[in-house]
């Protein structure tokens, strides 16, 4: 089972207890979710009326920490850590692991200083063992550490939750992608109608040369006979002379 499989099950199964619960109640729920070792998208949870009726009451910390894993990173919950609920290990595990994510979004490349930084993590070892284990066997990217160049190179990661107004700006991109492939396809179908054109051409010239070919060849043919014929001159200065041999 994929990893997309797997977290619209678990979304669904999220979204269905969200439904369900109401005020503190929800709070273990945001806990439980945020803790799950396979699931790495928040929006649909967020977007639950029980959930977003939280707003405002003293359980309003708990959808904070439920945005902070749509769309945030590690670095930036410690930057407001006071104000939102404290993290158990695999919450920790699980924000630092969608930190990568967000890197990754931006760079393909991410070099193991802010890899280092951005993780809180000690050493090259425990980096090298955080992104084989738990983000590359995990599923939620694919690349090669590259220990001489100290980087991570990124092959795939998986999305994360949209941001608010980060629709826009991704249209967008699609937009200018789907422009530059429909001007790529007009080039592709010029050298495509060229190269035809140069093989109807080739072909003309082709043929014209193999009937020059033959044209030379006849009026070779025909000299040789001409010239191998006897003549009638020839034939009776023989008769006249019979002795002169």
């Amino acid at each position: 089972m994929d990893i997309e499989q797997k977290q619209a099950e678990h979304i669904d199964y999220f979204v269905k207890q969200a439904s369900n619960l109401k005020g503190s109640s929800l709070g273990n729920l945001v806990v439980e979710a945020t803790s799950h070792p396979s699931l790495f998208a928040f929006s649909e949870i967020i977007s639950v009326p029980n959930v977003l009726e939280l707003e405002g009451t003293e359980n309003a910390a708990f959808l904070d920490l439920l945005r902070m894993f749509a769309h945030g990173t590690w670095s930036e919950y410690k930057s407001v850590a006071s104000r939102l609920p404290p993290l158990v290990p695999d919450q920790v595990l699980k924000l630092k692991q969608l930190t990568v994510l967000t890197l990754a979004e931006t760079n393909k490349v991410l070099p193991y200083d802010v890899l280092i930084q951005e993780l809180d993590v000690k050493n090259v070892r425990e980096l090298e063992d955080f992104l084989i284990n738990d983000c590359m066997y995990v599923g939620i990217v694919r690349g090669k550490l590259d220990q001489l160049r100290r980087c991570f190179e990124v092959q795939f990661a998986a999305g994360r939750d949209l941001r608010p107004g980060q629709l826009g700006s991704m249209i967008q991109t699609i937009s200018d992608w789907l422009s530059t492939s429909d001007n790529l396809l007009v080039s592709i179908q010029e050298k495509i109608r060229w190269a035809d054109n140069m093989s109807e051409m080739d072909k003309k010239h082709r043929k014209g040369v193999e009937e020059r070919v033959e044209e030379v060849k006849k009026t070779l043919s025909f000299k040789l006979q001409t010239v191998s014929r006897p003549t009638p001159s020839s034939e009776g200065m023989k008769r006249s002379f019979p002795n002169m041999v």
